[in-house]
């Protein structure tokens, strides 16, 4: 209903970028920069500096952006009261997760809750927590869920359940007929790490911290871009490392992993994100309270205090 090209402005002067809003925008570059042309042609003037590779609104286009700002939020809005009193929930959810929570959480909860509203077209981007937090500031997505604290006090953080971190190793590991592993124990193996920008590498990074140690006291062996490299690693016998428990749940059933625990433990939070004074859709509104529900459901989920502050 909104006018396509406002949208396609929109976008782009969001992310003053015309290849990241027809990523954002599923459209191809040369059909978004022809929505912005006919937007320039209808006002009869320029809403783009664009210099080396680089875009910059004019003063035309800064008007636009602000009064397109609001019309797309009114019209957001609108659409969101509206379906209130119908009770359809539709339209299309934009869900940014961090790597491990795409791959190993979100497909079963996705899978129940297309189910129950296949009205809702699901969009999902992938990055680490970093990367999703920086999806969230630039509105590039509706909601966020991640799994390292998030340090932008301007976001809304929800807790929606608790996550634990284990040690793992191969079968034939020393370490692996201890029912727990003494954090200390981790200093003189060969430890394969997440990248700068995760979430786990994060969350690792504090407990070393918290336990009186630095990533630097560890044998950091090897980092790798996503919990799959680090497993299959592991399994090749090239160390140890620590990853969610939601991970491995394959590898335990076969038999080529350990887990353990680690002394004293690591648990974290999965969370949502969001934009504070961001008007939500009803489709985003259903998701967290389904989400919050499912995780209850499968058990060993502590229900959590809500709209908690980052």
């Amino acid at each position: 209903m909104a006018d396509r090209r406002l949208q396609v402005f929109h976008t782009v002067a969001r992310l003053l970028s015309f290849t990241k809003a027809a990523e954002t925008l599923h459209m191809t570059q040369p059909a978004v920069t022809f929505q912005v042309r006919q937007l320039e042609e209808f006002f009869n003037t320029r809403l783009f500096d664009r210099t080396h590779n680089r875009i910059n609104l004019t003063a035309a286009g800064e008007r636009v952006f602000e009064y397109a700002d609001r019309i797309i939020g009114l019209y957001n809005e609108m659409n969101i009261r509206v379906r209130d009193i119908t009770g359809d929930v539709s339209g299309v959810l934009i869900i940014g997760a961090s790597t491990t929570i795409a791959e190993y959480v979100l497909p079963a909860l996705l899978g129940e809750f297309q189910g129950r509203h296949p009205d809702v077209r699901i969009r999902l981007s992938v990055s680490n927590s970093l990367g999703i937090v920086h999806m969230v500031e630039s509105n590039t997505v509706d909601i966020g869920i991640v799994e390292s604290p998030v340090a932008n006090k301007n976001l809304a953080v929800e807790v929606c359940w608790q996550d634990q971190l284990v040690f793992i190793c191969r079968p034939d590991h020393p370490l692996a007929q201890l029912d727990k592993v003494p954090v200390r124990e981790l200093l003189d193996l060969p430890f394969l790490a997440r990248e700068e920008g995760s979430g786990t590498r994060e969350v690792i990074s504090d407990y070393l911290a918290h336990n009186a140690l630095q990533w630097h006291d560890l044998n950091l062996s090897m980092e790798f871009g996503s919990p799959e490299s680090v497993k299959s690693s592991v399994e090749a016998g090239l160390g140890v490392s620590i990853v969610s428990k939601a991970t491995v749940a394959k590898e335990l059933r076969l038999g080529t992993l350990v887990a353990l625990p680690l002394d004293p433990p690591i648990d974290r939070p999965f969370s949502f994100v969001y934009q504070r004074q961001k008007f939500r859709l009803r489709a985003v509104e259903e998701f967290m309270r389904f989400a919050h529900a499912h995780c209850e459901r499968q058990g060993g989920v502590e229900p959590v205090a809500k709209a908690q502050a980052s």
